[in-house]
């Protein structure tokens, strides 16, 4: 992995988060109904493929992670931050977590039978995604299964505080039809796009793209 200023500044503010405030960013999706459904959905997918093996990439504290294994997927954590990783493990220590970066997976040539990236691509710069998206193409198995969340836009914000703390984070919004396009261009095909409604006029809306690698 090629330690840029973003992923190294990427790396200090979660675990800044993660030291400071564990009882906020370990919080359950119980009041995400859709994003649960649309899970249930991926592993459906996924264990139709018959390789149930599935990262959650950009993992955090593993919330995801959770939901995915008491699914019936095999499935194990990867993350940038040491300090995310360590909370992952504190709290579901019967999974797997690793340390790496989505840029650069280490992991074998399809060795997966699907990849979920929950609100972590939204930290790769745009013009980066080629790379990233070739990288999860490269990882997934010929029939595997690919899920993307993201906040729908234009627009980057960059933050130097959250919760209190000060961090040096920039989220990237994504447009679906360009998300897809870019997905195309690196060998999958996309399914579907679910796109929800702002909750509130100041929050975005949210996309989820499912695409698979063709066999």
């Amino acid at each position: 992995m090629t330690d840029t200023a973003f992923v190294a500044a990427l790396r200090d503010s979660y675990d800044a988060l993660a030291a400071e405030h564990a009882d906020i960013v370990a919080s359950s999706l119980d009041d995400r109904p859709l994003d649960r459904a649309l899970f249930a959905a991926f592993a459906e997918l996924v264990r139709a493929g018959g390789n149930d093996l599935v990262a959650d990439v950009g993992c955090g504290p593993g919330r995801v992670t959770i939901l995915l294994s008491d699914l019936g997927l095999d499935a194990f954590g990867i993350d940038l931050s040491p300090g995310m990783l360590a909370l992952a493990r504190r709290t579901h220590p019967h999974l797997r977590f690793e340390e790496g970066s989505m840029l650069a997976l280490d992991l074998p040539d399809a060795a997966l039978g699907g990849l979920l990236a929950y609100y972590s691509i939204i930290h790769v710069p745009w013009d980066q995604r080629p790379q990233l998206f070739a990288e999860f193409h490269r990882v997934l198995a010929p029939g595997g299964v690919l899920m993307l969340a993201f906040q729908i836009g234009t627009e980057h914000n960059h933050r130097t505080e959250l919760f209190g703390t000060p961090i040096s984070i920039t989220w990237y919004r994504q447009q679906p039809t360009e998300v897809a396009a870019l997905l195309r261009d690196a060998g999958f095909n996309p399914w579907t796009t679910t796109v929800q409604e702002p909750d509130t006029p100041d929050t975005p809306a949210r996309g989820y793209l499912l695409a698979h690698k063709p066999t």
